[in-house]
């Protein structure tokens, strides 16, 4: 048995008023759509002075001057391929010259051992 009487007693909540004060709910669709503009049409945009709008899943041009952006495109792309062929060139040369320093080093410490060694052994002989 409780001391203070139930812990948990929830209080009834209050009836809740209409949402939406509005009496556009009560009206027919045609005049819905009149008022709230539910005809949008095609979505379209307008980049770097080119006008676009959105059909069957793509972004199509509106003007017929997209053939020239293509031509651009095209001419953009091969300019891109010749840049990244010679940068693998260049990185290849890269590569081929650190190859010969770090070779050129190695002989280069192992001459002045030789080297060190020889004076070494001249000095032990005096």
């Amino acid at each position: 048995m409780p001391l203070f009487g139930n812990s948990f007693s929830p209080k009834k909540t209050p009836p809740r008023k209409w949402a939406s004060l509005s009496n556009l709910h009560v009206l027919d669709r045609s005049t819905r759509e009149m008022e709230l503009g539910l005809e949008y049409g095609t979505p379209s945009m307008n980049l770097a002075g080119q006008s676009l709008k959105f059909e069957n899943g793509q972004w199509v041009s509106e003007s017929g001057s997209f053939l020239g952006d293509r031509r651009e495109l095209q001419r953009l792309r091969k300019r891109n391929q010749q840049l990244e062929e010679e940068n693998n060139l260049l990185r290849l040369k890269v590569d081929i010259l650190l190859d010969m320093l770090s070779e050129t080093t190695a002989e280069s410490h192992l001459m002045e051992k030789e080297l060190e060694e020889l004076k070494q052994h001249s000095r032990r002989k005096k």
